[in-house]
C-alpha cells in the first residue's frame, strides 16, 4: 500500500469524523435512554454502523415491536446503501472479493460522497486510501458511541441543545455537495417532495426509501448529459 495515500485517507477521514462523532454521542445517549446497555450500544455501532438506522432501531426496541419489523425497518432506512454499492462497484473492479466485502461494509454516506468526489477528480480509488479513510471514521464512531452511552445522561434532553437536528443538517450538507451534477435539481426535488408525502401517507422510516426510489427513477429517465458536462466541478475552476 502507498503510504502517501494511506496518510491522505487518514487525514480526510479524521476531518470527517469531527462531523460524525456528535451523532455517535447522540446515539449512545438515546440508546441508554431506551434501555440498551453500554455494551449493547457499542455492539450495535460495531455491527450495523449506520447512524440513521441505529436511531430507528433503538426507537423500535423501546416500542416492544416484533423483531422482524425492526430488521425490516432498518433495511428500509439502509436501502440507499444498495444504490451506493452499485455506484461504487464500478470504481473498484481492482479490489479483491475480500476487499470489496470490507469496502461495502464500511460504505456509509460520507465514504460514498468522498469516493464519488475522488473519482470525479480523476483519481484512482485505491484500497489503501479507501480503508484508511473509512477506519478513521469507523473507529471514532464506536468510541464516541460508548462515550455517549456512558455519559449521555449529562447531556439531558437533546432537543434543548438542538442535537436532534444534526442528522438532517448533516445529510443536507452531503447532498448539497452533488449540486453541480447534471440532473441534481430535478432528482433532489422529486426525492424531497415524494419523501414528505410518503411520511404523511405511509410513515417513518419508509418515506426515506420511497423518496430515494422516486429520485432514482427520475434520474434514470433523464437524458444523458453531453460529454463536456460530465465533470461540472472541473468546469468551475
Amino acid at each position: 500500500m502507498n503510504r502517501g495515500e494511506i496518510a491522505e485517507g487518514l487525514r480526510g477521514g479524521m476531518l470527517m469524523s469531527l462531523s460524525t462523532s456528535p451523532f455517535a454521542i447522540l446515539f449512545g445517549a438515546l440508546a441508554v435512554d431506551n434501555g440498551i446497555s453500554v455494551a449493547e450500544a457499542a455492539l450495535m455501532s460495531t455491527t450495523i454502523y449506520a447512524g440513521a438506522s441505529q436511531l430507528v432501531g433503538i426507537e423500535l426496541f423501546g416500542s416492544q415491536v416484533a423483531a422482524w419489523l425492526i430488521v425490516f425497518s432498518i433495511f428500509a432506512v439502509n436501502f440507499r446503501h444498495l444504490l451506493y454499492s452499485a455506484a461504487v462497484s464500478r470504481l473498484i473492479p481492482h479490489f479483491t472479493p475480500g476487499q470489496k466485502i470490507l469496502a461495502f461494509f464500511l460504505l456509509i454516506d460520507p465514504q460514498f460522497a468522498e469516493v464519488a468526489r475522488r473519482a470525479d477528480a480523476g483519481k484512482t480509488i485505491t484500497f489503501g486510501w479507501y480503508l484508511a479513510f473509512a477506519l478513521a471514521i469507523y473507529v471514532p464512531w464506536i468510541i464516541f458511541s460508548v462515550v455517549g452511552a456512558a455519559f449521555g445522561s449529562l447531556i439531558g434532553d437533546p432537543q434543548v441543545w438542538a442535537i436532534d437536528v444534526l442528522l438532517p443538517v448533516y445529510f443536507l450538507g452531503i447532498t448539497a455537495g452533488f449540486r453541480r451534477k447534471p440532473g441534481f435539481y430535478p432528482v433532489a426535488a422529486t426525492a424531497f417532495i415524494v419523501s414528505i408525502a410518503a411520511y404523511f401517507l405511509v410513515g417513518s422510516p419508509w418515506h426515506v426509501s420511497i423518496g430515494a426510489a422516486f429520485g432514482v427513477l427520475v434520474g434514470a429517465l433523464l437524458p444523458l448529459p453531453p460529454p463536456d458536462a460530465a465533470k461540472p466541478a472541473e468546469a468551475g475552476h
